[in-house]
This record gives C-alpha cells, sequence and structure tokens, in this order.
C-alpha cells in the first residue's frame, strides 16, 4: 500500500469516521485527496493531523475535521454549482470538486490563488474556476449558486452571499471574532431562511478585498 493512501485511511478512519461524518461521499473524497499535496514542504511531516496548519500570508489550510464537517453540511449530491470564498491551499476546492458539478473559488492573496491553481490543476481537478479578489462581495456574475461554503470567519453572514444564494440552496460559514466562532448553516427555501449554529471552530478572520476598506 501507498504509504500516502495508509496515512489518509487512518486520518479518515480516527478523526473523522469516528466522530459524526456519516456521509460516504464526503468520507470517500477525504480518502481521495491527499492533504500533504496541500501543505508547504516544512509542514508535511503535520499533514495527516487533525489541527490547522500556515500556509502563508497569514492563512492555514484548515483540520481535516472542520472540511469534513462543512463539506457534510451543504448536502451536495454531484449537481450542484458551488461558491467557496476563500481558496486558501485549495484542499477544500479538492474536495468540493468530487462531489459537485462546478466550483467557483474566490481568494484575495494571488499568490495563494495561483499555488492552489496549479497544485488542483496538476492533480487533475478540472471543474473549478478560479478568481483573485473580495470574498465579501461573492462572484455576481456566476450567480446564483446551488451552495456557498465559506473558510473564513466575518462577525455576520454578508447579506450579498444570500443574495447570491439560489432557492432551494444552502450556505454554511464560521461566524464570530476572536471572542468565539461557530459553524452555521443556512438554508434558502421558499423565499424564506432557515439558520442553524451546529460546531464552535476557530477560522482566520475573513480579509477585507481590493474594493472593500
Amino acid at each position: 500500500m501507498d504509504p500516502a493512501a495508509g496515512w489518509l485511511d487512518a486520518m479518515v478512519r480516527t478523526q473523522l469516521a469516528s466522530r459524526d461524518i456519516r456521509d460516504p461521499r464526503v468520507l470517500e473524497a477525504m480518502r481521495q485527496v491527499d492533504r500533504a499535496a496541500f501543505v508547504p514542504a516544512d509542514q508535511k511531516v503535520h499533514a495527516y493531523e487533525d489541527r490547522p496548519l500556515p500556509i502563508g500570508a497569514g492563512q492555514t489550510i484548515s483540520q481535516p475535521y472542520m472540511v469534513a464537517i462543512m463539506t457534510q453540511s451543504l448536502d451536495l449530491r454531484g449537481t450542484e454549482r458551488v461558491l467557496e470564498i476563500g481558496t486558501g491551499s485549495g484542499y477544500q476546492a479538492a474536495i468540493l470538486a468530487l462531489l459537485a458539478a462546478e466550483v467557483y473559488t474566490i481568494e484575495v492573496h494571488a499568490t495563494l490563488i495561483e499555488q492552489a491553481r496549479g497544485t488542483l490543476e496538476r492533480l487533475g481537478h478540472r471543474n473549478v474556476r478560479y478568481r483573485v479578489g473580495n470574498g465579501r462581495s461573492g462572484w455576481p456574475e456566476e450567480a446564483p449558486f446551488d451552495r456557498i461554503l465559506c473558510a473564513a470567519a466575518a462577525e455576520e453572514v454578508p447579506q450579498v452571499w444570500l443574495e447570491q444564494l439560489g432557492d432551494p440552496g444552502v450556505l454554511v460559514t464560521p461566524v464570530g471574532g476572536f471572542g468565539g466562532q461557530i459553524l452555521v448553516r443556512l438554508e434558502k427555501r421558499g423565499g424564506q431562511v432557515d439558520r442553524i449554529e451546529f460546531c464552535p471552530c476557530r477560522f482566520v478572520p475573513l480579509v477585507s478585498g481590493p474594493d472593500e476598506p
């Protein structure tokens, strides 16, 4: 067995399946995407640990459990157009690319998104589109989206994201500041939005883009 496959399988079994990650498609995607491909060389020894790791520009790659629970909360079936806010390393985008039809990913740091793009293309992910810009503004030209996921924390969910979310649609994001954050799932259906807070977390803050002070 490929050593990486063994580490990935152990990561999925001990950190995800043994907890509350039950969606078999999410578990399989987490086995298929090697997290080590998305971390800097000096962090590869920690690639399969359940913790965030620095990737440069003050950003991190999320811990595997957070990637899995956020993905599971999107309830993907394979036909969706997904907007990801905060490309970072590209790890979350790779998982989404296996589970959705199209992924649109935005990152404010040009260096990070180019690195992520190179990694994703090298791994064969062809259903991802990239944009350097302010994630708070979303991607209006491509809206509406069936799903929206943000991998950075804002004090409140920007209204423009809800406007770009399709109906029906699901949005998952961390909300809060340095004093505490929680994952929030917003489901739009019939013009109404239901909100569920479901998991304490800690993410880097959502960075303002060039078109926002």
